[in-house]
Parts: structure tokens; sequence; C-alpha cells
């Protein structure tokens, strides 16, 4: 397998065949349209300029407007479809159908209309709230709340603390004033002071000294009790006309399908608007630059010939290879690879595509860290059961596809080792009958074979190096880069065989002979003290990183001991009351939790591996993904016509 062969494609049509040329590779799906480089200072291409009626803001804002509406329906009318529903289908002429469009746009913005006004009834309702709070201490008044001072009397609603006692009050009052409480809490008491315009100053003098505080009834009229009904039947009105937009709302989800198609269109109508932005036009025609798969032209080619075009197609050359878009071609073995590639980065275009040298180890190691037969068949069933019920595409297809590949990695690696949910089975044997000695054939365990699972992880970690490093020498000698080749692979090649073939006791020949190369190569390739330097730091850097990288692959059998002692423990912890239903309930919690445990542990141990230890050895990243123009939607699966 390897990285898809990219052509660069220009084209240049009439601008009255623009939107339909459009359509056709977004149809396609096979064009990524790019930023055309245009010469400077040519008057062959000055009069080109970009397209200037943009309507991607207005797709954007038809596709936000229906997304809303789907929210508003996924809390009033939530669907009754199956977690595991593949998209339904849509037909091409169906979902672009203008007529369908408009009303599904009509039927979301009346959805919206009456959210908003939900929100606003709410936020009335918490408004109305907070004043019948406010008047809650002074509905024992009987005054009304208008009242106001006149030429004799000054009058004042407000309050004192709570700690101010009636005595204290009366104090502060002078022989023409009245304090009347209307009511309280456990902070403040509401009261209404009339008091001779005579003894006003000094009585609010020593009012204001006990922590007085004048409350303004602005804008009301009538007393606080008649102000409170009136509230009480504006909730009642507004609460009655929130139920009947609610029960409207739930009877709406028959309109979820037409605006989920409306959302789909309006996305595919603003990829299509970002990729017009990025032609170049004179008004009586338009050049487009982007590119496409070499595979695909043919088939491109073949579409764009009825229409009154040219075009060139030409490959990338090496100085370009940057800009170049990536994508990969791999088989049902490989492809799940691709979510490990991109969460760490596609390959720079023109180097080696990683997943298929990749599968066989990341797909074994996995097995090796999870190593039980149960926890193998069920990522087996889970990922398979996906991947035919709900036909997931993308990431999520890779993620369930690598499951399947891992979980029979791990049911195999189970099968050795005699796991199946730890020690399951023979606990469940000796709760049936204490004399049982019945255990799964296995060829080692982890437990008592620990020591040679290390030395076989470490040997398997060895292997994936000297891998990486055979794959790095070809590439060298193919692009000439024969002595780099020479003495970097080769030497420690023969460095690892040397030290092989002393420690069996055959010849220290080649060990000497490896020991002359390490030296020779900065002797022969740097200059001046760096050749004494090179020599040290050569040898230095080779063996400790070869050392820590083979050390690394310890964590091979560590989680595998981890997981098989922890589901061991939970298998004796339930087997200790010796009763099978307690058995059966703390195996199976236990053997859950630590299934998912590993499920996550042992993809990122892995996923390290595969990116540190083995990716730098040939690895060359950068690459910046494919993203053609197509008729990838949210919702539904576009059936081409």
């Amino acid at each position: 397998m390897a990285i898809v062969k990219m052509k660069r494609l220009r084209l240049l049509a009439m601008a009255e065949c623009r939107e339909e040329l459009l359509r056709l590779l977004q149809h396609m799906g096979c064009v990524e349209v790019d930023e055309p480089e245009l010469p400077d200072g040519d008057p062959l291409w000055a009069g080109l300029s970009r397209v200037e009626d943009d309507r991607s803001a207005q797709a954007r804002e038809v596709q936000a407007g229906a997304e809303r509406a789907l929210e508003v329906l996924r809390r009033h009318a939530p669907a009754r479809g199956r977690p595991l529903d593949p998209k339904p289908e849509v037909a091409e002429g169906s979902l672009f159908d203008p007529g369908q469009a408009g009303q599904a746009s009509q039927e979301a913005q009346h959805i919206n209309h009456l959210d908003a006004r939900m929100g606003a009834i709410r936020a009335e309702q918490a408004k109305l709230k907070a004043q019948k709070a406010q008047l809650a201490p002074w509905l024992g008044l009987d005054v009304p709340l208008e009242t106001c001072s006149s030429a004799q009397v000054e009058v004042q609603f407000g309050t004192l603390p709570a700690g101010v006692t009636r005595e204290q009050a009366q104090q502060a009052l002078g022989e023409l004033a009245q304090l009347t409480q209307a009511g309280g809490d456990s902070e403040t008491r509401a009261c209404l002071l009339l008091c001779h315009r005579a003894q006003a100053e000094g009585t609010l003098e020593a009012l204001k000294a006990l922590g007085w505080s004048q409350v303004h009834f602005r804008g009301w009229s009538g007393t606080a009790a008649e102000n409170d009904r009136r509230i009480d039947g504006q909730l009642a009105q507004l609460e009655e006309e929130l139920a009947g937009i609610e029960a409207r709302l739930a009877g709406m989800g028959e309109l979820r399908d037409p605006i989920q198609r409306l959302a789909d269109r309006a996305g595919l109508d603003a990829r299509r608007e970002q990729s017009k932005q990025r032609l170049r036009s004179t008004g009586k025609t338009f050049y487009l630059e982007g590119w496409a798969p070499e595979e695909r032209w043919p088939e491109l080619k073949r579409a764009l010939e009825p229409y009154p075009c040219a075009w060139e197609i030409s490959d990338p050359a090496p100085e370009e290879y940057p800009k170049v878009p990536v994508e990969l071609k791999n088989n049902w073995f490989t492809r799940p690879l691709n979510m490990v590639t991109e969460m760490y980065s596609l390959p720079a275009y023109g180097t080696l595509d990683p997943n298929p040298l990749m599968a066989p180890f990341f797909i074994l190691f996995y097995g090796v860290m999870m190593a039980d037969m149960g926890y193998g068949l069920i990522m087996i069933l889970a990922g398979s059961l996906v991947l035919r019920k709900k036909k997931p595409g993308g990431t999520m297809g890779h993620l369930c596809g690598l499951m399947v590949l891992c979980g029979i990695s791990t049911f195999i690696m189970g099968a050795v080792t005699g796991g199946f949910f730890g020690d399951f089975p023979t606990q469940l044997a000796k709760l049936i009958n204490p004399e049982s000695t019945f255990a799964l054939p296995a060829l080692f365990t982890p437990l008592e074979d620990t020591m040679m699972i290390l030395v076989g992880a470490m040997g398997l970690g060895f292997v994936q190096i000297i891998t990486g490093m055979a794959i790095s020498f070809a590439r060298k000698v193919k692009s000439g880069q024969v002595m780099d080749a020479v003495w970097e692979e080769v030497t420690w090649w023969i460095v690892f065989a040397g030290l092989a073939l002393a420690v069996l006791g055959v010849t220290n020949l080649v060990i000497l002979l490896g020991g002359a190369m390490v030296v020779a190569g900065p002797l022969l390739t740097g200059k001046g003290l760096g050749k004494v330097t090179g020599i040290f730091g050569s040898l230095y850097n080779h063996v400790t990183g070869y050392f820590g990288d083979v050390l690394s692959y310890s964590r091979l059998m560590a989680l595998m001991l981890a997981g098989s002692v922890i589901a061991q423990v939970f298998n004796t912890l339930g087997a200790i009351p010796g009763n099978i239903v307690i058995f059966l309930v703390v195996s199976l919690v236990g053997n859950a939790l630590n299934f998912a445990l590993n499920l996550l542990g042992c993809y990122v141990h892995d996923l390290r591996l595969q990116c540190l230890e083995y990716f730098g050895k040939f690895y060359e990243d950068g690459g910046r993904p494919f993203r053609p123009l197509d008729m990838q939607t949210k919702y539904y699966r576009v059936v081409k016509q």
C-alpha cells in the first residue's frame, strides 16, 4: 500500500458554467480546490480577481438556523431512533430540491421563533417572580404603594435590620411620628413611616443610625396585595402560553427529517461557496486550481468533456511536495490504522505510507497486552455489531475496524495464556465443586512465566526496531544515500549480530568488525575535531538509544501482567463468600472495570511504541489531509444520481 499519487489540475471555463461545474466536482468528490498561485506582473493573469458573489455566509446562516431548530426538537420532541441505526439515505436530487428546502427553511424559522418566544416568556416570568419577592414583605400593609409625602406629612416606605427591637425604633421616633411594620424576614423588617414635617429631619436621622433604608415603588399603583394578585394573573397567563408552545413543539417531531435535510444541504452549499472563493474570475471566465488523485483523472476527464472548458493536468514538482495533500490508499486490513496515523500525523507526500508497516505490530502488541479470550470476544462482537448495524465511516469506522482486529489478536493471545476473564472458569469450577482442578490449557501464564514474557516482549521490540532500520536503509539506498545507510544501519546490524555471536561463543570477529565500523563512520564523515567527538557521540547515542528503545517494550509484559492480576483479584474476591450469585456479580463488575481500563491503556501504550520507538527510525511526517469538495453530510447518506 502507498500514498495516493496526486495530480495538479488547472482548469479555465466560462463563468456561466461555474455553478454547474462546482456541483459536478462536489458530486464526484475527487477534487480539492486550492488557492491558485498566479505569477506576479504577468499581463495574462492581471485581469483575474476573486469571485464577488459570496453566498457562504448566507448558507452558514441557514445551516445554523436548521441546527438550532433541531436542537429545539431534540429537547421537546426527542427522536425514537435506535443508537445503532445507520444514517438514512436521501437521493441527491431530493436533497437539492429548492421547493423542499424552502418549506423546511420556513418550518425551521417557525420553530426558532417559538423557541425565542419561550425564552422571552421565561425572562418575563423571572422578572415577575422577582417583583413578587419584592412585594412579599409589604403584603400586610393596606396602603397604596404610590402614597407619597405631602406638605404636612413625610411618608416613607423602608426597611430596618431585623436586630432592631421595637423599643429602639420607638425611641428614635418623635411624638408626631408613627412606624408601622408590614412584614419581614430573618434579615430585614419592612415598615411604613408617617411623620409630621416638623419632626421629619430628626426622626430620619435617628432611624438612619439604626439602619433605616428607604424603599421606592416607582411606577406602582395600588396596594402590595393588589399588585401581587395582578402578577399572579400574569404568571398564570404566561404559564398557559408556555405550555401551549411546548405542546406545539412536542407535536412537530415529523419536521425533524426535512430540517435535517435542510442542514445537510446548507452545509454542502457552504462548502461549495467556500471553494468558489478560491477561484479567480474575469467576469466572463473563471480559473480553478486544485488537486485530484491520479486514479480518478480518467473519470474526471470524461465528466469535464461536455463543458466548454480547457484543463491541464501535471505531476507536482518535488519542491511542491509540502503543499500536496495526502490521501492514504489501504486495504481492509490496514485501513483501520488510519485512525492511528491521523492521530499522530499524516506522512509527507512522496514518502511511505506507514499503515502496512505498522499494522502487524500494532495489532499483535495490543493482543499481547490485553491477552484475554473474554475481552477479545467482547471487542470482536462489539466492533462487528457497530460496523454491521450502523455502518459508520471516518474515525468511528476506523475505530470499530481496529477493535475487531485487535480483538482477534487479544483472543488468540488469551488462548495462548489461558485467560478468560482472568481465571473465571477455574474459580467458577471450584465454587461448583471445591475439589475441581479444572483450568484452561495454556502455553505459558503471566504469573508463572513472567521472566520469559519479559524477554519475549523485548525480543518483539527488537524485531520491530530492526524492521524500522531496514525500512530506513531501503529509503536511503533508493534516494542515493548509500554511505549514510552503510555507516548508520549496516554498522549497527553488524554490531548486533556480533554481540549475538559473541554471547553464543561462535566468534568475536564480527563484533570487532562492528566496533571498527562504529569508529570509522565518524572519522570518514566528520570534520576536524568532530571526527573524535563524533565517535563518542555516536557510540553513546546509539547504545543508550537502542537500549532505551528495547527496554520500552517491557510495557508489553507489564500490561499483560497487570490485566491478568487485576482480573484474578476480582475473581478471588467474588469467590470468597462461596456464593455463585455474589461471585458472578463481583467478577463481572470487576472485569468490566478492568476491561475498560485496559481498552484505553493498551491503545495509548501501543500508540506510544509505534510513534516513538518505531516511527522515529523511518517516518517523515508533516502531510496535510486531502479535503476534496464532496458530499459528506451529518445526518443523511447522499445517494448519488
